[in-house]
């Protein structure tokens, strides 16, 4: 029975691992030490929204992803701290972008060397994706603390778009400096 339960552990524990490990996403933040003890964080409003003619508004920072994104945010800030536009302690920012990068190591063949007809002819160029959340002292508007993440929405819609800006929200929110 006891060894029976360790198995079944055991198996649990690499099932959760592997689950982790395929969907944490790496969080770089930057707090603002000298301001974020003195301030007061608890409520909220929204310090904008996204305007512009960027072409991509029309693709990962579209209208309906913008919305995903602040629903996201305002779930995960539904304990801590509440809304409160007009009158709010801290101001909420978040962004959705993407740009190419380009990785200019050139491939390897199967015949020990540069390319020689395996592996890739030259420079590689991808598609890069970000969401970010910011946090900024209502009073002063001094920036408090950011925080994001590299999350793809390009060619993505719907259900998938809303899964990726959900997984990047919490992943985030790890790293919130703010508790209820």
């Amino acid at each position: 029975m006891v060894k029976r339960l360790l198995h079944a552990a055991g198996a649990a524990s690499l099932i959760a691992c592997a689950l982790a490990a395929c969907s944490t996403l790496q969080v770089k933040y930057d707090t603002n030490t000298a301001l974020i003890g003195s301030v007061r964080c608890s409520s909220y409003a929204w310090a904008g929204s996204f305007r512009g003619n960027s072409p991509l508004r029309n693709t990962v920072a579209s209208p309906l992803n913008e919305s995903r994104l602040r629903a996201a945010i305002a779930a995960r800030l539904s304990a801590p701290i509440q809304a409160a536009p007009g009158t709010a302690d801290c101001l909420i920012g978040y962004g959705i972008g993407g740009h190419y990068v380009v990785n200019d190591a050139w491939g390897w063949g199967p015949y020990w060397g540069p390319y020689w007809g395996g592996g890739w002819p030259g420079p590689y160029v991808y598609r890069e994706g970000i969401i970010s959340v910011d946090l900024y002292d209502a009073r002063t508007r001094q920036p408090l603390w950011r925080a994001s993440v590299d999350q793809s929405l390009f060619g993505v819609s719907g259900a998938e778009a809303q899964k990726r800006i959900d997984t990047a929200v919490a992943a985030i929110f790890v790293k919130y400096p703010f508790r209820g």
